[in-house]
């Protein structure tokens, strides 16, 4: 059996996965601070067109060689995003995953194009009582708060949860699907 080179992938985020529906071929997809471009690569696997940003290069190197073995388009593109931001214009879909810039979600939320979705998630407070991950305010949601940073885009989908991301480990996350009407 030859695996195919979606299942070859980093493995993106659940939420990612329970709303890959949303992400057509020809889609216009942004991910932001996508890291090593779990979640880019897979939108671009289901034929979107990605822009993806990251301020550190060494991240963006394994993701362009994965994205070239596997014949996937992605525009990387190193931004620091606590920086003056780049002209982009409007997109089906915003990807934040992991990343927590409160006073960027205005731009972020006019960066979706009307019919156009946010997908989000990032770690709960409540991560903090987990040992690992982030621990600062700054990078850490509190319960009820995404939906907020979201208005006034329309929530379709969200949850915050308590979930397991190996046999050992467990992270607090809050995630939402929004849509622009």
């Amino acid at each position: 059996m030859t695996l195919s080179p979606v299942s070859q992938m980093p493995r993106p985020s659940t939420w990612f996965v329970w709303h890959s529906h949303l992400i057509g071929p020809g889609a216009k997809v942004l991910d932001l601070a996508c890291g090593e471009g779990r979640h880019s690569l897979a939108a671009a696997a289901l034929g979107a067109a990605v822009v993806a940003l990251e301020r550190d290069e060494s991240r963006l190197a394994g993701a362009r060689e994965f994205a070239a073995e596997r014949g996937l388009t992605v525009d990387w593109r190193v931004a620091d995003l606590e920086g003056p931001w780049p002209d982009l214009g409007c997109f089906d879909a915003v990807l934040m995953f992991n990343y927590l810039d409160r006073a960027r979600m205005p731009q972020v939320r006019d960066m979706v194009c009307p019919g156009g979705i946010l997908m989000m998630e990032t770690y709960l407070t409540a991560q903090r009582g987990l040992g690992w991950g982030p621990t600062s305010d700054d990078h850490l949601l509190r319960p009820g708060e995404i939906a907020h940073l979201a208005a006034p885009l329309t929530v379709r989908h969200g949850r915050e949860v308590l979930e397991p991301v190996d046999a050992e480990r467990w992270r607090a996350v809050a995630s939402i699907v929004a849509v622009r009407k």
